[in-house]
């Protein structure tokens, strides 16, 4: 098949440049099961492709014609022998936006440079989902002409037979069959009329010359907005630091308004499912080419998403209830197994929080249920001299008094040892979640004092970081 698909680009090659290609180099395909190569000759350096699915070559060369119409950077088709399903597109090079983050990432996170590129794309999307929408014909999508229900439950089942079953997580069948459809019934809320670019991420984005180029299109469809900047800003292995991602939604929102004039609280109400179902998807193509196909790299990414939906679960509310679908999440943030693929080493975490132990022990609804409660009520407590009452255990003088009381050192160095010792133990597992809490009769004096000494401490940990929150003192600002 190779030496076939290199024949018929060689012929389409000299066909339509005059004279034969010099070199002919296969070049990576990633997930796709597409022949790519690159053809050099002294006409012109372009990429040829051979796919044996003439639908979806149609729709990626019709779209490529549009979206270049519409002036958005995607590769120029040369040339096309339908016949035999071989076409010649413009030559972008070899770097993608995931090979510039890799190559320039820091332990610091993401560089200005590499922010800068994925600012541009996101100023992008929105031409593509709406300007270049407006006009397309989506006769040509490919498989389905709409992320509809039917596409939805396909993705959800993917995820189902794909990842859970091949990751040996257990599930309820019809609970989870009844949390999907009321799942995809919420989804199918939001708007829907535009273009769904469907693989939007790091890897469908070249960089030329520090600007996004973009490429595999070809799966595009009808449907809402949220569903390709979810994608682009869960994208797994790109690892992008949680505040990065709000900075580039919040620039995409801000583009995409101009164009769509859409409820800024509604779209929020719908972008968090939008990036569970994208999520999903992908959890079903790991386990396709990783479990059941054996192509160990996609497991790989596995560590990255489950990260993902740990932080989601801390942190997104939908107003749909999914309680077979949120076991299954919870399942899946709590394995250890699935958190050890590859070389992911995933920053850790640590929620740290002070409460009073009148409102109750604060359970932790959001993370593995990992972590600590430590009760400071056997201390010395300043709050019982009138001088400190109404201070706080961030104030000096209740710092001072707490900090000369040979108890609350021990009990602190006690307290720091079991943290620490968990710390690397979680980091050595890929858990990338701790919650940390300290509590003391009315939540104000020796609980902040011992959870701000903590945070103090674990803040100069390497690949730590530090959440703090003072739960009783919130609710008296």
């Amino acid at each position: 098949m190779e030496d076939e698909a290199q024949e018929f680009l060689k012929q389409l090659y000299k066909k339509h440049f005059g004279a034969a290609p010099k070199s002919i180099t296969p070049l990576k395909a990633h997930a796709s099961n597409r022949l790519i190569y690159r053809l050099s000759g002294s006409k012109k350096t372009v990429v040829g492709v051979h796919n044996d699915d003439p639908q979806e070559n149609a729709a990626f060369i019709a779209f490529s014609r549009h979206f270049l119409k519409c002036g958005l950077p995607v590769p120029e088709i040369y040339a096309e022998d339908a016949a035999n399903n071989v076409y010649l597109e413009q030559d972008l090079g070899d770097t993608t936006l995931f090979d510039l983050l890799s190559k320039k990432r820091t332990a610091a996170g993401f560089p200005k440079e590499v922010v800068d590129v994925y600012k541009l794309a996101v100023k992008l999307l929105p031409k593509f989902q709406v300007d270049a929408g407006k006009t397309l014909d989506y006769r040509l999508c490919y498989p389905r002409a709409s992320f509809d229900k039917k596409s939805m439950m396909w993705d959800l089942s993917y995820f189902k037979y794909y990842f859970l079953k091949l990751a040996n997580i257990p599930f309820d069948e019809q609970a989870l069959e009844e949390d999907f459809e009321a799942f995809s019934e919420y989804l199918l809320e939001a708007p829907h009329d535009f273009f769904l670019y469907r693989d939007f991420q790091s890897r469908n984005i070249m960089v030329v010359d520090g600007k996004p180029w973009f490429i595999d299109y070809q799966g595009g469809r009808k449907g809402a907005l949220q569903y390709d900047i979810a994608s682009l800003l869960f994208d797994a292995k790109a690892d992008m630091p949680f505040a990065v991602r709000e900075e580039l939604l919040e620039l995409y929102i801000e583009e995409a308004h101009k164009r769509a004039r859409f409820d800024k609280k509604k779209f929020l109400a719908h972008y968090h499912g939008f990036v569970f179902i994208r999520i999903m998807q992908a959890l079903g193509t790991y386990g396709l080419r990783g479990f059941y196909e054996r192509k160990t790299h996609f497991l790989q990414s596995i560590p990255y998403a489950i990260r993902n939906l740990e932080y989601l679960l801390r942190t997104a509310e939908l107003p749909v209830k999914l309680p077979a679908l949120m076991g299954v999440f919870k399942s899946l943030v709590g394995s250890s197994y699935l958190r050890q693929f590859g070389a992911a080493e995933l920053k850790l975490t640590v929620r740290l929080q002070s409460f009073s132990f009148r409102d109750g022990v604060p359970a932790d609804t959001h993370g593995h249920g990992g972590g600590f409660v430590f009760d400071c009520r056997a201390l010395p407590n300043p709050g019982r001299f009138e001088k400190y009452a109404k201070l706080t255990g961030k104030d000096a003088p209740v710092i001072s008094f707490l900090h000369k009381e040979a108890a609350v050192k021990t009990f602190l160095d006690h307290a720091s040892a079991l943290v620490e010792d968990s710390i690397a133990n979680y980091k050595s597992r890929n858990f990338s979640d701790l919650s940390v809490s300290f509590g003391c009769t009315g939540g104000r004096h020796r609980s902040v004092y011992c959870s701000e000494l903590l945070a103090k401490k674990l803040r100069e940990i390497p690949g730590v970081g530090v959440e703090l929150r003072h739960l009783a003192l919130q609710k008296l600002a």
